[in-house]
């Protein structure tokens, strides 16, 4: 299965039939292993990578990096889980170092991304300090390279 992962990793579109002839197995047998790997919960969906700046040059991406004071019995978890109700946040990461959580968030301006920050997610009990990191450019994201110049991809082979 992790071969089958693999593969989805690089490209989600790939029709079973196209996988079971990389991976020298039936197509009913990459079907029952999809299924079996979206029950188990290891796959959980299945996403574009879109070059954002391309379709809206308002659109703002920021890193949030948080220092949380953990709640005693608690731990980091409820301020995560509430952190992810927001529509603004896109990911929520638990971090050793300096900060103990990272959160992504977009917003259509960095007016607006700033004043999440300061007055939703700073507000929090438990949050002790944030750094906000604006994303100007994006150069690679889930392994796909952003180039200003258009390249045949057809050409990249993964072994």
């Amino acid at each position: 299965m992790n071969k089958l992962l693999d593969l989805l990793r690089q490209n989600a579109r790939l029709s079973n039939a196209e996988l079971a002839t990389m991976l020298g197995i039936t197509e009913a047998e990459v079907a029952a292993q999809i299924k079996q790997l979206e029950a188990d919960g290891i796959l959980m969906g299945y996403t574009a990578i879109i070059n954002e700046e391309s379709v809206d040059e308002t659109r703002v991406t920021a890193i949030i990096e948080i220092k949380v004071a953990p709640m005693k019995g608690k731990g980091f978890d409820d301020l995560a889980h509430t952190i992810m109700e927001y529509d603004e946040v896109d990911s929520v990461f638990l971090l050793s170092g300096a900060y103990d959580l990272s959160v992504t968030v977009t917003g259509t301006s960095l007016r607006k991304v700033a004043l999440f920050v300061s007055e939703r997610l700073s507000a929090l009990d438990g949050v002790i300090s944030t750094a906000t990191h604006f994303i100007l450019k994006r150069y690679k994201e889930k392994n796909h390279v952003f180039s200003e110049d258009s390249t045949d991809e057809r050409s990249l082979v993964s072994p």
